[in-house]
């Protein structure tokens, strides 16, 4: 299906800069990935690990296209009523009452009015769909590898057609498809299915130049001799053999906490000091902390010196 929205990059340069207008510092494959999104009115999911920007495309497009941002927060037992929609009983009650007060006795028409549009409450989802004044929504259905399979299979009929079906209203369809954007850390894998109706792209850890470029627009504060160093560190920490990998999140966080110490450059201390704004585990923080982190100091400095 066609994109519907107005105001959409018309090349993967125009949609790479729209990113960019954001600080959100795309390499080409990626942009070409949101582009063709945009352009077709496919959802986008963006698999990879965790802290390596998927959840910000949402937010930027949001963002930079005017759109409002309508955010599904994945976890295990999501279902209809929390995702996409719930009566809301108490004031159906309510109604009830006051019916049988003022003497009607019509089950039928007490039935066609509670279950009505102004007793709907409106999940992520459903409001997605229904659109908003300023242009389709962006929907961001994040780590949906957090849910179970069951909600996936509901989805399809969302993904596929852009409706939802509500037994007691009828079909509820989108004028204009959302701008869907699914994430994935990849914790268990997401049936066929749903890819299917996707565009996929797996959001990798940036190269150390384009690592560079997003500290010099998330943490401006930082020296530019710190920048390289953390980059250098960080990168030849994702070559160890680690529980969890630091992430793009991890790096913009140690070099922000570095700059609130006044560090113009890494030194060994202030490294041991902070590896928990950077590792999450504590026998990773074990295995770098002391000669390791010193080791891996010694070549960062000496591939800046050479």
């Amino acid at each position: 299906m066609p994109a519907q929205s107005t105001g959409l990059p018309v090349s993967i340069d125009a949609t790479a800069a729209l990113l960019a207008d954001a600080d959100y510092v795309a390499d080409r494959s990626l942009a070409t990935a949101v582009f063709l999104s945009l352009r077709m009115g496919r959802p986008l999911f963006l698999e990879g690990e965790a802290g390596v920007g998927k959840t910000e495309i949402a937010k930027v497009l949001a963002a930079t296209l005017g759109r409002k941002l309508v955010r599904l927060q994945c976890y295990e037992g999501l279902d209809i009523s929390s995702a996409v929609y719930e009566w809301n009983y108490p004031r159906q009650m309510i109604e009830i009452r006051l019916a049988e007060a003022e003497g009607v006795k019509s089950r039928e028409g007490i039935a066609e009015d509670i279950f009505s549009e102004k007793f709907l409450n409106r999940r992520p989802i459903l409001q997605a769909i229904e659109g908003d004044l300023s242009g389709a929504p962006v929907l961001l259905i994040d780590e949906l590898d957090r849910t179970d399979e069951p909600f996936e299979a509901y989805l399809l009929e969302v993904l596929s057609d852009f409706q939802v079906t509500i037994p007691e209203i009828g079909t509820i369809k989108a004028d204009a498809p959302p701008i869907v954007v699914i994430t994935s850390n990849r914790t268990r894998e997401i049936h066929d299915a749903v890819k299917r109706r996707c565009l996929y792209h797996w959001v990798d850890y940036p190269t150390a130049p384009r690592e560079l470029e997003i500290l010099r627009r998330k943490a401006p504060g930082a020296a530019e001799r710190l920048s390289q160093e953390v980059v250098l560190f960080i990168q030849k920490l994702r070559g160890m053999d680690l529980f969890k990998l630091p992430g793009v999140a991890e790096t913009i966080d140690w070099s922000k906490a570095l700059v609130e110490l006044d560090k113009l450059a890494l030194d060994p201390d202030v490294i041991n000091d902070t590896l928990g704004v950077l590792l999450k585990y504590q026998d990773d923080i074990a295995r770098v902390r002391g000669s390791e982190a010193a080791r891996i100091l010694a070549e960062v400095q000496a591939e800046l010196a050479a």
